[in-house]
């Protein structure tokens, strides 16, 4: 019987990471360079690297305005922002050929999108999430995920928020709750010592 490891039902989420989110923030090149960080130990690590998109059609018919996220994307829309280019992973954190792209229509992962055929079928049992925002779609997709029974962990240096302060209770206060909640840096070691 081929031997596992806890690796391969691990899964790397980047989520969100895209033109008018990382506009958002105050800082991007940081949240990026730790970003990278994770994803390449990820890819030397075997684990799948899906990055995940909110998206609407165009004409937004799938963007209700009583939702204000996708209505305030719709606004993104109205000054100009090209969609295409929104939708679309940052060029900072490029996914490679292998990585997968899952679309999405609402702030959690799994909202409007096939995440959870995927996960299935690569035998996913454990979610490693990041994004922008922390109280976007990293809470709403950890809050679903963990009623999924999924392990969960979430990479606070790989996470960003509007507002530092909601930034530093959800990960100090509340994710703990139902998530291991490290560093890169911590994360990464930790996984090399239980290979």
């Amino acid at each position: 019987m081929e031997k596992t490891t806890a690796q391969q039902h691990t899964a790397l989420l980047v989520m969100d990471i895209q033109g008018p989110t990382m506009k958002m923030i105050k800082e991007p090149a940081l949240i990026t360079a730790a970003l990278n960080k994770a994803i390449q130990h990820a890819r030397k690590s075997n684990m799948p690297v899906i990055y995940v998109v909110i998206g609407f059609r165009k004409g937004f018919p799938d963007a209700s305005p009583a939702h204000k996220t996708p209505a305030g994307m719709q606004r993104l829309m109205a000054m100009g922002l090209d969609q295409d280019d929104a939708y679309r992973v940052h060029p900072a954190v490029n996914p490679q050929p292998d990585d997968i792209i899952v679309l999405k229509k609402r702030v959690s992962a799994f909202s409007g999108s096939d995440l959870e055929v995927v996960l299935r079928s690569l035998g996913i049992k454990h979610l490693v999430l990041t994004g922008i925002a922390t109280s976007g779609v990293v809470l709403s997709t950890l809050r679903e995920a963990a009623d999924k029974d999924y392990q969960l962990t979430v990479l606070t240096d790989c996470c960003a928020d509007m507002d530092e302060e909601v930034h530093r209770v959800l990960t100090t206060k509340i994710f703990v709750r139902q998530a291991t909640v490290a560093a890169v840096e911590e994360w990464t070691a930790a996984t090399l010592q239980n290979t």
